[in-house]
């Protein structure tokens, strides 16, 4: 049984440097561990998406979309909660990341309550 008193670990990828850090900043503000992927090669490589509560996935990754690798865990790691972020106002998207279940949908720049609420949410707290 997961302990109610253990820091929840969020993985975050995002190609954006800015948005990375931002977004690592925030989290940290909020007493999560972090851990930051600037690729998606990167994350793909490092194995880890096993070891997180929860992953903020962005959907613009450049040459792999976030929604494809969204399809990659679903198969791998189906029960982490995904939380698609995006800067693209993308209805086609929007409805890709809700047929995959994700746990949520946020679209930058976003409030750092909101953040924090749908995290929560994603990992039961």
């Amino acid at each position: 049984m997961d302990d109610p008193k253990r820091q929840k670990v969020v993985g975050v990828l995002d190609d954006d440097p800015s948005a990375l850090a931002a977004a690592g900043s925030l989290l940290t503000a909020l007493e999560f561990k972090v851990v930051l992927f600037a690729s998606a090669d990167g994350f793909l490589k490092s194995n880890s998406a096993g070891t997180f509560d929860c992953l903020l996935l962005d959907i613009d990754l450049g040459a792999i979309s976030g929604i494809d690798i969204g399809r990659e865990l679903k198969i791998c790691h189906p029960m982490l909660p995904v939380i698609f972020i995006t800067g693209l106002d993308d209805e086609d998207a929007y409805r890709q990341a809700l047929e995959l279940g994700c746990a949520g949908f946020l679209r930058k720049p976003f409030q750092a309550h909101v953040l924090a609420e749908a995290i929560r949410t994603a990992t039961g707290d």
